[in-house]
């Protein structure tokens, strides 16, 4: 079917408003001079032209149907093929009851499918406004016309209360124009028109109804966005209406499509243009399946859920967005298991030392498919791994720094196509570094086969200012058998008495549920070893002790050397400090021993079958000088020029707050001319070995008092002297000659 327009310019200008009966007129004109055209030239066919002319039959319209919401009508007429296809039919359409013409328009109709024809017009102003006619009459062979059709007439609305305002309940286009029409009750006119609360021109559509026309349509800025519609009739009385300004959906676009488990489908997509929340503009989205004879399937404004459909692997899927404005479209094919992103829950995470196991588990059964997952931490880096348990179930082992706060994150993969979300992200700290170092101190009893074994513990964290909590310690030894006894975790130290063999000792530290650090130490058998000569160690240096050893070539596992934190003091608080293999020198800085205080210090050496006593080491962090002056014996041996003088001194008591090197003794002359209570130095006299506890003082006068004072030396100096006065005997052979 192919329309065109007449040629004949006279009639063809009726499309408009401005028809009128003289243009009815110029179109009668036409049609006589074509009639007296075929009766001058075609004489012998001018009884066919008349019988043309005068016996068309009327044409009739079948049917006329309105579409208020598109404003447009529907014409349709019955049409013979046999005579009539390829003439030209002229539709006339008219408003108001007075028929007032406002559109004319020739088609040519020159195939067919159906005796019938409908055809489309669309009005500017809704169809409810007022009556809308229609007429038809077709021309035979392009020149004598039919006899008019009725007039089939689409009625408007008759208000019967108030006025009606149009159009009603519809959304218009942004960008277009549009005609508002106000329709009121019989016998009353409408005086006013105001939109947006501005008074606006009126046209006149017929008697009673006025309408508005408005260009160019934009969505108002304010929070409703509706265009504020005022008729005002001739009796004061104000009709309302909103007018919802819109615009036509967006095509989707990025659409694609994902699964998280191969049974249901996500598709998404960017849906354009944001629509305001009050937009009244409703859209629907619907997902087709085209390649499935599946339902639509009803979507939300950016993404689409739908249950896969078994065995099929390929999807040709189209997404249409409608409203009142129009429809859109959108294409998207794709094969489910190239289109899987893996869905990731966190299982849990077990810190460690040095190391944390992380788990998590992809949702649904993915095992059949190639199955990647990345794990980062922060700080550190990422580690991607293959995951194919069977449950689901991914387990992975991170290496770490001790007491160190992480964040992690974990994401998967199905052959490293699409990633999955990363989880959120878990914080979690490593444990300290916590290392347990045990020693021992044996007791030889007084029966030969029975040792008393005091092991003692400690817990060293690597950050002093890290909390380690400890449920209690395990204490494990066996020989022939072994035995088990637990600790409280405010315990340190173990009480056992063994035999004379060799004993293995364990000692577990249980930090928490999954979480135990063990040391081990072995009793040497009872040999009764020598005991080392002791050693002096040189007190020079006030910085503290530097303890050095003989490398023993048989001490495979390094030294350990002991000593008690209050030097001689009873009982000993025994502390100790391992030296790695292949070290033999130690340095104790001074802050930790005090001064005056003498220390002695244990060398082991760690061998395969226990810990030997190599070296005793002793000595001072500091020496002093305040000692305590020597016991003198009474009575005092002396002759008219010598003094022998004794005392009593233990130089070897490890209380002395210094190495005793010697003694001084000072003699001093006592006489009538010296000051009372003052006596003057002759000489002193140093006793270089201090076990050498008596000296005689030659060269002294016969019959004269002297002082003599004894006191301890160190090297810092002497101690407090010990005195006694004495007189030397007189030498009457002496006097005796002389008087001779």
């Amino acid at each position: 079917m192919i329309l065109s327009v007449s040629v004949c310019s006279e009639w063809s200008a009726l499309h408009s408003d401005s028809a009128s009966v003289k243009s009815m007129m110029s179109f009668r004109i036409c049609l006589v001079n074509l009639l007296g055209f075929c009766l001058i030239f075609y004489e012998d066919h001018g009884r066919f032209c008349l019988d043309t002319v005068w016996q068309l039959p009327k044409p009739s319209i079948s049917h006329l149907k309105a579409v208020n919401d598109k404003q447009s009508l529907l014409v349709s007429w019955l049409v013979k093929h046999s005579d009539f296809v390829g003439n030209i039919y002229e539709i006339q359409i008219s408003r108001t009851e007075n028929h007032t013409v406002i559109y004319n328009r020739n088609i040519s109709l020159f195939s067919m499918d159906s005796n019938e024809y409908t055809w489309a017009w669309t009005s500017e102003l809704p169809l409810e406004c007022v009556d809308h006619s229609v007429r038809i009459r077709h021309f035979s062979n392009q020149s004598v016309p039919s006899p008019w059709s009725n007039w089939v007439t689409n009625d408007g609305v008759q208000p019967t209360d108030k006025t009606k305002l149009f159009p009603n309940q519809r959304v218009l286009r942004e960008g277009t124009s549009a005609v508002f029409c106000c329709v009121p009750t019989r016998g009353v006119s409408i005086t006013s028109i105001t939109l947006n609360d501005n008074k606006s021109y009126i046209i006149n559509i017929g008697a009673r109804v006025k309408a508005l026309k408005l260009d160019n349509l934009t969505i108002p800025t304010q929070r409703i966005k509706v265009l504020s519609l005022i008729c005002t009739d001739s009796t004061g009385k104000q009709s309302y209406a909103g007018k919802y300004v819109s615009f036509p959906p967006q095509k989707p676009r990025n659409l694609s499509c994902a699964t998280s488990d191969m049974t249901t489908v996500t598709c998404t997509w960017d849906p354009g243009r944001k629509r305001d929340q009050f937009d009244r503009n409703m859209q629907t989205r619907t997902l087709h399946i085209e390649n499935s004879d599946q339902a639509p399937i009803q979507c939300e404004q950016s993404s689409c859920t739908f249950s896969a459909i078994p065995q099929l692997k390929e999807y040709n899927i189209s997404v249409l967005v409608k409203d009142q404005l129009g429809e859109e479209t959108e294409s998207y094919s794709f094969n489910i298991s190239d289109r899987v992103i893996p869905v990731v829950e966190w299982g849990r995470v077990s810190p460690g030392v040095t190391d944390t196991t992380l788990s998590w588990i992809v949702q649904a059964n993915l095992t059949q498919l190639n199955l990647l997952c990345q794990v980062t931490t922060d700080p550190g880096s990422t580690t991607e791994m293959s995951c194919n348990s069977v449950s689901g179930l991914c387990k992975v082992k991170l290496e770490l720094l001790p007491n160190t706060r992480y964040s992690t994150r974990v994401r998967c993969s199905v052959n490293g196509r699409l990633w999955g979300e990363w989880t959120q992200p878990r914080s979690f700290t490593t444990c300290p570094l916590v290392t347990l170092d045990v020693w021992r101190s044996i007791k030889q009893l007084s029966d030969p086969n029975s040792r008393q074994v005091t092991l003692l513990w400690s817990l060293h964290v690597s950050d002093s200012a890290a909390t380690v909590h400890i449920q209690g310690y395990i204490v494990q030894w066996s020989e022939a058998q072994n035995w088990t006894e637990w600790k409280d975790s405010g315990q340190t130290q173990a009480e056992v008495s063994i035999g004379p063999g060799q004993y293995e000792f364990t000692v577990q530290a249980v930090l928490h549920i999954d979480s135990t650090i063990f040391a081990h130490i072995t009793i040497p058998k009872s040999d009764g070893e020598n005991r080392p000569v002791e050693k002096r160690l040189n007190s020079s240096t006030p910085a503290g002790f530097n303890l050095s050893w003989d490398q023993l070539d048989t001490a495979t596992c390094g030294y350990t050397v002991e000593w008690c934190i209050l030097g001689h003091a009873v009982p000993c608080t025994l502390r100790w400090m391992k030296v790695p293999e292949g070290n033999n020198t130690l340095f104790l800085p001074a802050r930790n021993f005090k001064e005056g205080c003498r220390y002695t210090f244990n060398i082991y050496g760690c061998m395969e079958n226990g810990h030997r006593l190599l070296e005793i080491q002793t000595g001072y962090s500091k020496e002093l000088t305040s000692l305590q002056s020597p016991n003198l014996v009474e009575p005092v041996q002396s002759t008219s020029s010598s003094v022998t003088l004794e005392w009593h001194y233990n130089e070897d008591d490890p209380a002395h707050p210094a190495f005793i090197t010697g003694y001084l003794v000072m003699v001093q002359k006592v006489g009538s001319d010296m000051p009372s209570g003052h006596a003057a130095n002759l000489f002193n006299v140093s006793v270089a070995d201090p076990r050498r506890k008596s000296v005689t003082i030659e060269g002294l006068q016969q019959n004269q008092e002297y002082t003599l004072l004894v006191s301890a030396l160190t090297k810092e100096g002497p101690g407090q002297p010990a005195s006694i006065t004495i007189r030397t005997r007189t030498n009457w052979l002496e006097m005796y000659t002389l008087i001779m």
